[in-house]
């Protein structure tokens, strides 16, 4: 017994030595990527699926592979050795269809989140010569499926470049700022559609298909720009100069939408009659197999109906094939999983309850329901039509983990992927190989190629470094945990404590959380971030998921229509109460945070109730009525249609009930949540005689970064809970 005491002494002293002989993590550590994760860039398939292109590091090259061995079988462009090549390196490429041709780009220009513009330049593998597209800069370049040209924006026009004889020809000639936009998306299209693009070539190359946007009756926002020190505007020096941009806020005038198509043979421009309301929406246009069926995808303004048109670009007649409905609103990324095959296409519903994907006739006849059961599909990968097989990620196990599966003619559902955890997944084009991207709460990204079967080719990417990094830090660990609201709903959570855990000892707590329709945070995958930090200052960090957040099925995610922030608030409170209750947690010291709709709802947290101490709003949207049209009227219909929904989510109109003490943050250009959101809530707080903190960083948009300013940001951020916590 005096033996078995002394080597459980000794195992106590080895592990408190050891603990002891880690180093803390700092915030320097986590702002500046010092535990940043390595990745493998998705392999671009050729056509045959037995090989891939990707570039060097250097963006340099572009090099062939074969997905079988790894290795080079072939350079297809290089800096050093291109003819009449100007550039030293490229940002990126694509190839045509017919895989003769590549376009690089370089220079690029964000102008939002997803568009930009860049110069492009094309280059003939054959002949190993590169050629400038046009002047200047241009926007959403693309090949034609021959590659013999190339269709292009730039100052809101379309212009056609025919490689063959070099010439330009301009498609439209009424492109506009700030009035008319074609073939590519307005703001509100880019942002709550996740559109870059809006042109699609016909398979016969003879019919440029595209999507004008006028925006002339939309209402302008404009944001003051000052000089600024990253990056400096010099001619901002002593007046604040303008940034004015279109954007509908919810209930006002979006832009009208149009199709069109223009024959390469007659040059004759046609409108698409579509069977449309004038204030639908038109998110994407897609050729199917057949050039005479142009697809075009419409939502009502509600975005309670999703509707499938095939249109005929000769004639401009259209007919409705699918259509979809939900009583709530339809989940936009639904739209991305139509896919046209010679005899059928794809579609995904959650017309059962929970997502899953369906086959239809191209006539618009319902085949079969291809998957099936009480879980959401997470995203679809494709069809291999030898094998009659399709390809998707679903949260089959848990809504907290993704697997990959295929499912066969017959129904038969069999796993690819055999680690627990989040497992997405990218395709070759003949589906014999796969990229697989894994990570858990306890292992950082592992990158794998796998074949059809599911058995590992071999490791793409382990992160060996990320891993010995680690092994030299006190890194807590991630716990999930359930509990069971007051109405009776079970949560999802998850709890990070100090890796010197003490039991008895009573710990603050900082909430982190999401928290909008459809989004999740808590998941079994790796994550790295200021959470960390803070542990290894003695605090806990914890996390739930609230009613209206994904994969838990359509009427989960739903029970927040027409009311958002409501439910979701008073679930973090719950869950606040939830953790209070622990025998480890200090209830007196409970701090809540978030960005964007996590800044909403800690806002609607601080204003429900009074278990916060302490809430940090960083981006916050404060009333929906100042948000986008799109977004805001999917899950809260129009302020003139729900004025009482609209009443009791305004974080301004709750203000005068804030408890706690609050920092807000925001960018001065965010050109998504406007700076008005948290100039309005403030502006409430000072009216009800309230104090707070605020914190405005000049000329920064909604991600709040460039130069040091994340690093601020974060000390600001923990500087605040240091004080009040």
């Amino acid at each position: 017994m005096k033996k078995f005491f002394l080597i459980t002494a000794l195992l106590a002293f080895i592990g408190a030595a050891n603990s002891q002989s880690k180093k803390n993590i700092t915030l320097e550590n986590i702002v500046y990527g010092e535990f940043s994760q390595s990745s493998v860039p998705q392999f671009r398939s050729m056509l045959d699926g037995e090989f891939y292109t990707s570039t060097d590091k250097s963006r340099t090259m572009i090099v062939k592979y074969s997905y079988k061995t790894g290795l080079p079988v072939d350079t297809l462009f290089n800096v050093e050795n291109a003819k009449e090549c100007p550039f030293k390196q490229f940002d990126n490429y694509i190839l045509s269809e017919d895989e003769k041709k590549i376009m690089l780009y370089n220079e690029t220009e964000y102008i939002y989140r997803r568009t930009f513009k860049a110069k492009y330049y094309t280059f003939e593998i054959k002949r190993n010569l590169v050629k400038p597209l046009s002047e200047g800069k241009q926007m959403a370049a693309v090949f034609s499926p021959n590659g013999r040209n190339v269709a292009f924006v730039r100052d809101n026009n379309i212009f056609l470049k025919k490689l063959d004889y070099g010439t330009e020809s301009a498609v439209t000639t009424d492109g506009k700022y700030n009035n008319i936009i074609n073939g590519v998306p307005d703001w509100v299209y880019e942002e709550e559609f996740s559109m870059n693009s809006a042109m699609v070539w016909s398979p016969d190359n003879l019919t440029l298909a595209y999507i004008k946007f006028d925006e002339s009756n939309v209402k302008e926002y404009s944001m003051q720009m000052f000089e600024g020190k990253f990056p400096v505007i010099k001619e901002n020096e002593l007046y604040p100069g303008y940034y004015s941009y279109k954007y509908p806020v919810s209930g006002e005038a979006n832009s009208k939408v149009s199709v069109h198509t223009f024959n390469m043979d007659t040059k004759v421009t046609k409108k698409m009659n579509l069977l449309v309301e004038e204030e639908d929406y038109i998110p994407r246009i897609k050729f199917t197999k057949d050039q005479s069926k142009l697809a075009v995808m419409t939502f009502n303004r509600h975005q309670s109906k999703i509707s499938l048109h095939f249109a005929n670009p000769a004639s401009g007649v259209s007919k409705i094939i699918l259509q979809d409905e939900n009583k709530a609103y339809v989940n936009p990324d639904n739209m991305d999983c139509i896919e046209f095959y010679p005899d059928f296409f794809t579609f995904v519903s959650e017309k059962s309850g929970f997502r899953h994907l369906y086959q239809y006739s191209l006539t618009g006849n319902q085949l079969r329901q291809v998957t099936k059961g009480n879980w959401d599909l997470t995203d679809y990968y494709g069809y291999e039509p030898l094998t009659k097989s399709f390809y998707f990620q679903a949260a089959v196990e848990s809504p907290l983990e993704r697997e990959i599966y295929k499912v066969d003619s017959k129904g038969v559902q069999t796993k690819l992927t055999s680690d627990k955890g989040t497992n997405s997944a990218h395709f070759s084009n003949n589906f014999k190989y796969f990229q697989n991207y894994f990570s858990s709460i306890n292992s950082p990204l592992l990158v794998t190629l796998k074949d059809i079967k599911g058995k590992t080719i071999r490791t793409l990417e382990e992160n060996k470094a990320l891993k010995a990094t680690i092994e030299k830090y006190d890194f807590p660990t991630k716990e999930f945990f359930k509990f069971t609201t007051s109405n009776g709903t079970e949560l999802n959570g998850y709890i990070m404590k100090p890796s010197n855990f003490d039991s008895k000892k009573k710990y603050p707590v900082l909430m982190t959380q999401y928290s909008g329709p459809g989004s999740q945070s808590v998941l079994n995958r790796w994550e790295i971030n200021w959470n960390q930090f803070l542990t290894s200052k003695g605090y806990i960090v914890a996390c739930v998921d609230g009613r209206g957040t994904g994969a838990r099925g359509a009427e989960f995610e739903r029970l927040t229509y027409c009311q958002i922030g409501l439910l979701e608030s008073e679930d973090q409170i719950e869950g606040a109460k939830y953790l209070g209750s622990l025998p480890y947690i200090d209830s007196k010291r409970i701090a809540i945070w978030g960005w964007s709709f996590g800044g909403y709802n800690t806002l609607m947290s601080l204003t429900g109730g009074d278990v916060f101490k302490v809430g940090m709003a960083v981006a916050p949207v404060t009333d929906w009525k100042y948000y986008d049209s799109v977004y805001t009227e999917r899950y809260m219909r129009t302020p003139k249609e729900n004025f009482e929904g609209y009443k009791i989510t305004s974080a301004v109109e709750r203000a005068k009930n804030l408890k706690g003490k609050l920092l807000i943050i925001c960018g001065s250009a965010d050109d998504n949540v406007h700076p008005q959101n948290t100039l309005e809530f403030t502006e409430a707080l000072v009216q009800n005689d309230i104090q707070f903190d605020m914190h405005i960083y000049t000329n920064r948009n909604h991600s709040i970064y460039g130069g040091k300013t994340t690093h601020h940001l974060y000390t600001r951020l923990y500087n605040f809970l240091e004080q009040n916590l």
